[in-house]
């Protein structure tokens, strides 16, 4: 995607077992559940409104949709593949935090 498009991605993951940190999990789930309390998930339609018709006190609004795409699994990527791709990790924590640069014909840019 990064050669693709020309752009410069970015990839910031958080760590196993440090989403209890995500404030943007802290701020919504809380309000989710108390959106959905006593209701039973009955079906994946119900699901999708119940976390739709979220809002915060702090005017912080859910859109929640259905993704119906295929998608492959079990893409093996070979360490020859990998190591074609133009991917610069961070000095702190590069397993998780690291940049894809675009490449143009065989040449990284």
């Amino acid at each position: 995607m990064a050669t693709e498009t020309g752009l410069t991605l970015r990839v910031c993951h958080h760590p196993p077992g440090t989403s209890k940190w995500n404030s943007i999990e802290h701020k919504l789930f809380s309000y989710i559940s108390i959106n959905w309390r006593a209701r039973p998930l009955t079906s994946m339609e119900t699901v999708i409104e119940l976390i739709s018709g979220t809002t915060t006190t702090g005017g912080l609004t859910v859109t929640a949709v259905v993704d119906t795409n295929p998608y492959p699994t079990r893409i093996r990527i070979s360490n020859k593949e990998l190591k074609t791709l133009h991917l610069v990790r961070d000095d702190l924590h590069g397993d998780w935090n690291y940049a894809l640069h675009p490449q143009v014909n065989d040449y990284v840019v």
